[in-house]
Parts: C-alpha cells; sequence; structure tokens
C-alpha cells in the first residue's frame, strides 16, 4: 500500500510534464482542446475532444483520457475499467508517461487484476528509460515484492520490448 501512496504523490509531476509536452510538441486536432478543457475542468469535452485521438492509438490522448478524465476519482466520467487498458496501451507502445500511472494500477489492482511483479516490471521499464522518479517507484516497488520475484520482474523488464502497432 506504501507504493499507491507514493505513485499518487508522483502523478502531480507526470501531469505537469504532459502539459508542458502539450504546449510544445504540435498539437494535433483536439490534443490542444482537451488539454484546455481539463484544465477548466470540463472533463466531458475533454472526452469529447481526445477520444478520436485515442481511437487512433495516439499515445498522449490515451495517457491524457487513462489518467485524468477515466481515472481521476473527481471525474464525472470516473472509470478506471476504461483507464487502465488506454495507460497500458500507451505504456506498452513507448509512452514514457503512461507507465508509473500503470505500475500504480498493477499495485492497486485498479482496471487490471493485482500484480506487484507487473508494478515492479513498469517501474523498472520506466527507469531504465530515465522516466522523472521513476527511480523512486521502483525502490518503493522493491520494497512490496518478495525477494525471489525481483529478480525474476528486473528479467520481464530487460526482456521487455515495445509493440510498434
Amino acid at each position: 500500500m506504501h507504493f499507491v501512496r507514493s505513485v499518487r504523490a508522483l502523478l502531480p509531476l507526470t501531469g505537469a510534464a504532459l502539459l508542458l509536452t502539450a504546449a510544445v510538441q504540435p498539437a494535433a486536432a483536439g490534443m490542444e482542446e482537451g488539454v484546455k478543457a481539463l484544465q477548466a475542468g470540463d472533463t466531458v469535452t475533454a472526452e469529447k475532444e481526445l477520444q478520436l485521438l485515442a481511437k487512433e492509438r495516439d499515445p498522449r490522448a490515451q495517457f491524457v483520457l487513462g489518467l485524468y478524465v477515466y481515472g481521476n476519482a473527481e471525474s464525472k466520467l470516473f472509470d478506471i475499467n476504461k483507464a487502465t487498458p488506454l495507460l497500458l496501451d500507451a505504456s506498452e507502445r513507448g509512452y514514457l508517461p503512461a507507465m508509473i500511472p500503470l505500475a500504480g494500477a498493477y499495485a492497486e489492482g485498479k482496471g487490471v487484476p493485482k500484480s506487484l511483479f507487473e508494478a515492479y516490471k513498469w517501474c523498472a521499464i520506466a527507469d531504465h528509460w530515465n522516466v522523472p522518479n521513476a527511480n523512486l517507484a521502483l525502490e518503493q516497488a522493491a520494497r512490496e515484492l518478495p525477494p525471489g520475484e525481483i529478480e525474476k520482474a528486473k528479467a520481464a523488464a530487460a526482456a521487455f520490448t515495445f509493440k510498434t502497432k
């Protein structure tokens, strides 16, 4: 349970990075509007703007929908069963900001079966790719996972390859 609280503490940093990224990169149709709607507290408009991009598997849109629209308990559209698959797909295709929230979902069993092994694996992958604060999440995950499982999870993380489609 300590791991989950630690991951939650890191989420505002991830969100700030996303908003900066969205402002710096050329915005795809709907992305900028979706982020602006979220900043205004309008999750319904954000969902509408981001849906098409998410259906086209834009990992940025999947991340925003998964974390802030469906994954935020204060959202009118809160639905963890919609949130986690979006974070998983974005992570599996290499979208780094989605990995720590996905690890937290595995640690809590939110939208996926509870698995400290998978939580550790995703923290290790994020750490390998230098995701900010991933090392802190990895250290916390290591405290929760039995030592014999840590080596297996490290091996799974090292063997993981991103999906290309």
